[in-house]
């Protein structure tokens, strides 16, 4: 109450409350007072575990936010995140997009196109590697809400899987493979289909994360592997909690290519599997 007090406070009119019972905020962040050029808004709903055990949920709307700029702006909000668990971070988080907003107002960087939308979808010029890259067709937000209510034969079918444009880097290959899941065999049959794949069961690491949404307790039911990369489960769970999805598999395969990539390992494996549940 006192974060969400002082926000108001700080900034005025461009805080807007949606929704108070559900603790739904939308904050409207400018890279100037006098002339804007650069505009987003920040959307979060603060969970009942927020900020003690918790992330808030958050979602990112400009008309010019998108591919690269959207995920290394995400990364961000989650590095400070994992910097400061367990406090208050909104207000670092409204600070860093304006600090985001200010470097591109004073770079090269033309002024966002306004009649652009976020549907557009950038060529990709990057060259096939493994599994043929298909966009996916059906509505993500339906897809991500697979109801088990919806077909009682579901847990008898193999989900469709569907595979994310790989990222290469000093010769380590990453690429997320991705389907919509409602049980904990379906979870099992969409491992075991892509391990009868040569190469990806070849791979060095096959990390995953899955997050179902149980209506009947209301709950979820969630786990990773981390398959020899130490906390990379973790964090691609994580990841899948702050963008809110559910009745979802995402696996991220590596093929490690003899250089040690350090950090950037787990910006590759998130970035990666982003990539494919946007898609």
């Amino acid at each position: 109450i006192d974060e969400i007090e002082a926000l108001s406070s700080i900034y005025g009119e461009d805080w807007c409350v949606v929704d108070e019972d559900e603790k739904i905020y939308c904050i409207k962040i400018n890279d100037s007072l006098d002339r804007p050029k650069w505009t987003l808004c920040l959307q979060v709903i603060l969970p009942p575990g927020y900020p003690a055990a918790e992330p808030p949920i958050y979602q990112l709307n400009a008309p010019w936010l998108r591919g690269q700029d959207y995920m290394e702006l995400a990364n961000s909000l989650e590095e400070i995140y994992v910097q400061n668990l367990g406090e208050s971070i909104l207000y670092l988080w409204v600070e860093k997009i304006r600090e985001v907003l200010i470097e591109k107002a004073q770079s090269s960087d033309p002024e966002p196109d306004i009649k652009k939308t976020s549907e557009e979808v950038e060529e990709d010029d990057g060259d096939d590697f493994l599994l043929d890259y298909q966009p996916i067709q059906e509505d993500p937000i339906k897809m991500l809400n697979y109801i088990t209510s919806e077909s009682q034969e579901v847990d008898e079918e193999l989900p469709s899987i569907h595979h994310g444009n790989p990222i290469t880097d000093r010769r380590s290959t990453f690429q997320a493979h991705l389907a919509p899941v409602v049980t904990p065999r379906q979870v099992k049959r969409v491992l075991e289909k892509l391990y009868e794949n040569k190469k990806i069961a070849s791979a060095t690491h096959n990390i995953y994360a899955y997050r179902i949404y149980c209506e009947d307790k209301q709950t979820f039911l969630q786990d990773c592997e981390d398959d020899g990369e130490t906390a990379a489960g973790g964090r691609l769970l994580h990841l899948m909690q702050i963008l809110n999805v559910h009745n979802v598999l995402v696996v991220v395969s590596r093929w490690y290519g003899g250089i040690l990539l350090g950090p950037d390992r787990f910006k590759h494996i998130n970035n990666c599997a982003r990539n494919v549940l946007v898609e």
